[in-house]
């Protein structure tokens, strides 16, 4: 079946997200947990809760007059994808993932973000659009403006290569099939100074690149992977949001200058 982002009336409503053209704005924050949606709004001025409907809330409102909306994703690659591809279709441009992740390396500390420059690919969604030769990559400008706005307000960050997978439950060599094998890949992703590992990055990445719209993540570090702890404590999601929303300052203040 082919889906034609072009010829898209402007009262279609998206069967997945529940969103049409006007919903939402230019720049969408994507956390994955819905119930993150009305948090990341509170630093909205007018927002509204726009629609929900499975794993997807919206809510559109305004930050220094810039009309700004929050759509969560769910967990994982492929509810993500869907968030994307039908958030472009109703005319957002610029995406930035809030989320969390569990950390690769030592010095990547509870509580600290991270700024994604790409993402190594061990979903199953990417791979049905492009083969894995193909790198998923953070967008420049979305990167930048994040990293300036983590430096902007005094947050502690790390910038560099993100994992992400589709399962979470996969490191007990003794029950799953594949675990020795799984345990062996950390190893590898550590040695190559992979930041963290979460669940959406790599197919917002390569589908961002191929729809040409701006994709970037920053994600609040809640784990130490490397001490086999995916989840100690809740911490930085805060931080991750106020960087995400600096971030989005920026990003229009650079367009304007363009034009």
């Amino acid at each position: 079946m082919e889906h034609n982002h072009q010829n898209l009336s402007d009262s279609e409503v998206q069967y997945h997200v529940s969103l049409k053209k006007g919903d939402v704005g230019k720049y969408v924050l994507l956390p994955g947990d819905p119930g993150r949606v009305p948090h990341i709004a509170k630093y909205f001025d007018s927002a509204e809760h726009v629609a929900s409907n499975r794993e997807y809330t919206t809510y559109t409102g305004y930050v220094d007059g810039i009309k700004i909306s929050a759509t969560s994703t769910g967990i994982g690659c492929p509810s993500a994808a869907i968030a994307l591809e039908e958030l472009i279709r109703v005319g957002a441009t610029t995406f930035i993932r809030v989320g969390t992740a569990g950390a690769l390396q030592r010095e990547v500390k509870l509580g600290d973000v991270v700024i994604s420059t790409g993402a190594i690919r061990e979903d199953g969604t990417s791979k049905q659009y492009v083969p894995t030769s193909f790198p998923a990559v953070a967008d420049l400008d979305v990167t930048w403006a994040l990293r300036e706005a983590a430096r902007k307000l005094g947050i502690g960050h790390h910038c560099g290569v993100m994992h992400c997978k589709d399962a979470f439950y996969i490191e007990e060599p003794k029950v799953i099939p594949q675990g020795t094998h799984n345990l062996q890949l950390w190893e590898t992703w550590t040695k190559a100074n992979t930041m963290a590992t979460s669940m959406e990055s790599s197919a917002l990445f390569t589908i961002g690149t191929i729809r040409k719209v701006r994709v970037g993540e920053v994600t609040a570090i809640i784990g130490l992977t490397y001490d086999d702890a995916p989840i100690v404590k809740k911490v930085g999601v805060e931080e991750a949001i106020k960087v995400a929303i600096e971030a989005v300052k920026l990003l229009h203040k650079w367009d304007n200058e363009k034009n």
